[in-house]
């Protein structure tokens, strides 16, 4: 067995003191001392951004990596209602302690409270912090910032830019990150992949990147190493996700000691468009921030779904949500929401050519509000849904059906953000730390930036300041051994790719298939177990020979595809081995063999209360199991109710 030990370096003192606390004990490095400090940052989302420029506005130098050919093709880009923050411009009752409970509560008591509750202390710096950078939020007539509600809670937290939030976000960071970049604080490196991490003395010191243009393998030392690459929802081939997300630099850190925690977690959004077709490659997001306005409805009877919805009478509409749900209505949390709208298509009331959608319906908002105010709020998702279905939603509804979208689990990090391995940090939705078994909405860019700009600065400090650093450089031997590691793989992919006719893509749809099927919204214990002998014998298949169009080393999308994908058939198996042996339902994994009497999840806190840590053992069906138990000295878990 193995010595690990979780220690997850929690202050002392309650929760509200906490964050206080670990300030004013803190060490620190002087200012003259941190431009002898080297650290890497990979990834350039809201995390990754914000991280190298408060790091480097500090004094430290950076190194900044990112797959694209610019930072702003980060997949934050993509987010669209809104960030959460508790300013309470509303005067509705909101406050840290609320947010706290919220997030809590909607990660259906699956998160470490000390966490969450700092995130929702700094939540409201990060909004000044924007204002102060440019960023065009959204202001009521009086000037001030303008706020809506999303799901999950029953306030108005969330500050937004019409349905661009994370691209204005995104801007604002990568404008601080540049002007680092100008200044020579930030070296930024484009259109590399981090494939290996390199480990000196029991510290993570740097990686091994691979240039996606020409091929060639890096060497890259540090002082410390920061992750900040995004989820792993892409597993499932078909997500809300960019193509190019990926899950290679986390997976890569697992398999050098860093722990995986909750991989089983995943999100499945309500609200995205429904598939159209085999040959798509991703699913289009159409924002929460709709369920503000849009009521969710199906026809009660099954012999109306091919009908014209507007020919469809309201009495003959059924808006179930509101029915089941009336505290919360249409703002009900993501799983909840989700899991509805799956069970109204199984009956068979699902609209639309596939019978696997639900309508999201405007037409009450606009009489009530009138089309120019609905046209203010959301008009450039209107815009994107009539261009991708050739429908105009003021005139009919909106179709959607849920879909994957985010990941709550993550590499395992202790309250400083540093995972098991000491050296390396894990930020934004690469860890596991905040959301618990189910992210609400408009919190993930929250966790981001708070991470990045307020977290990380002052434990990578307390951490630089207490370590004691032997001379490393790039020709340590540990760097060749990585190094050489990494180059074997590559061949490896090469060789086997002129062995047979199934394409990188046959085996990642394939894959994907098997992860929705089993590993989707509703997990039995047959279905995980089918998941697990599918994926093993997928993956045998794949190594053993599959058809790579171009077998070179250079500038090659096949090649990088093809390394994704190796990685995401090791962890669709650890996911499918945490679902199965996490025999409870909670947030986002739902076990049929564990629901309420009226279908809900069915928590067990006695068994179940714990943070699943696992550890890579030379092979994904060898993984340890390490628990983390889950202490809750402020939320007392009871069973999850939005009705």
């Amino acid at each position: 067995m193995s010595n690990i030990k979780l220690d997850s370096n929690v202050p002392a003192g309650p929760n509200s003191e906490k964050w206080s606390k670990f300030k004013d004990d803190m060490k620190l490095v002087n200012p003259a001392n941190r431009r002898k400090h080297t650290v890497i940052v990979v990834g350039t989302g809201l995390a990754g951004a914000s991280a190298s420029a408060a790091l480097a506005e500090m004094g430290y130098r950076v190194k900044t990596f990112t797959i694209h050919d610019t930072p702003r093709r980060a997949h934050s880009i993509a987010a669209q209602g809104g960030i959460n923050a508790t300013k309470n411009y509303m005067n509705d009752g909101d406050s840290v302690h609320r947010l706290f409970y919220d997030t809590v509560k909607g990660g259906d008591y699956r998160s470490r409270e000390a966490n969450v509750h700092r995130l929702a202390e700094v939540s409201t710096s990060i909004i000044d912090q924007c204002v102060a950078q440019g960023v065009p939020f959204a202001r009521e007539y009086s000037g001030e910032l303008a706020n809506r509600s999303f799901g999950g809670t029953q306030v108005s937290r969330t500050f937004y830019a019409r349905g661009q939030t994370g691209q204005q976000l995104l801007l604002g960071a990568y404008q601080s990150m540049m002007r680092q970049v100008d200044e020579k604080a930030v070296e930024l490196l484009t259109r590399r992949e981090m494939l290996d991490l390199v480990m000196i003395n029991g510290k993570a010191r740097g990686i091994i990147t691979r240039n996606l243009v020409t091929g060639e393998t890096e060497r890259h030392v540090a002082d410390a190493v920061v992750l900040a690459t995004g989820g792993y929802s892409r597993v499932y081939f078909l997500s809300t996700n960019a193509f190019n997300s990926n899950a290679t630099a986390a997976w890569r850190c697992h398999k050098r000691g860093a722990l995986f925690a909750n991989p089983c977690f995943t999100q499945i959004h309500p609200t995205c468009i429904p598939v159209s077709g085999d040959n798509q490659s991703k699913l289009t997001l159409m924002s929460e921030s709709l369920r503000n306005d849009g009521r969710v409805w199906v026809p009660k009877k099954k012999e109306d779904v091919k009908k014209n919805p507007n020919d469809i009478a309201e009495e003959d509409r059924d808006y179930y949500l509101e029915r089941k749900y009336p505290s919360f209505g249409n703002l009900v949390p993501r799983d909840v929401a989700s899991r509805n709208s799956k069970e109204v298509c199984d009956e068979g009331r699902g609209v639309g050519e596939s019978g696997l959608a639900v309508y999201l319906d405007f037409r009450d908002s606009i009489q009530r509000l009138g089309e120019s105010s609905i046209r203010e709020k959301y008009g450039n998702l209107f815009h994107m849904y009539e261009e991708i279905t050739a429908e105009n939603p003021y005139q009919v509804p909106m179709r959607i059906y849920p879909a994957i979208h985010y990941t709550m689990g993550g590499l395992w990090v202790d309250y400083n953000l540093m995972s098991n391995l000491p050296g390396l940090f894990v930020l934004g939705e690469a860890n596991f730390s905040d959301h618990g078994a189910n992210r609400l909405g408009a919190s993930a860019l929250m966790q981001g930036l708070a991470d990045g700009y307020f977290v990380l600065p002052n434990t990578l400090s307390d951490y630089l300041a207490k370590t004691t650093f032997t001379k490393a450089s790039t020709e340590n031997p540990e760097f060749k051994a990585a190094e050489d590691q990494v180059r074997a793989d590559v061949k490896s992919l090469i060789e086997a790719g002129k062995k047979g006719t199934k394409t990188v893509m046959e085996f990642y749809r394939e894959l994907g298939l098997t992860m929705w099927d089993h590993v989707g919204m509703a997990r039995s214990e047959e279905g995980l177990k089918t998941a697990i002998s599918k994926i093993q014998n997928l993956r045998r298949e794949f190594h053993n020979g599959y058809k790579l169009v171009v077998q070179d080393e250079g500038f090659n999308k096949n090649l990088e595809v093809a390394g994704r994908v190796a990685d995401f058939m090791e962890l669709g198996e650890l996911m499918a081995k945490d679902a199965l042996s996490r025999r409870e339902s909670c947030g986002g994994h739902f076990r049929v063999e564990s629901q309420t009497e009226d279908g809900e999840a069915k928590r067990d806190d006695e068994n179940f209360a714990y943070v699943a840590a696992w550890e890579y053992k030379g092979s994904v069906t060898d993984a340890v199991l390490h628990k983390e138990p889950l202490v809750f000295e402020d939320v007392h878990p009871s069973q999850r109710s939005y009705k």
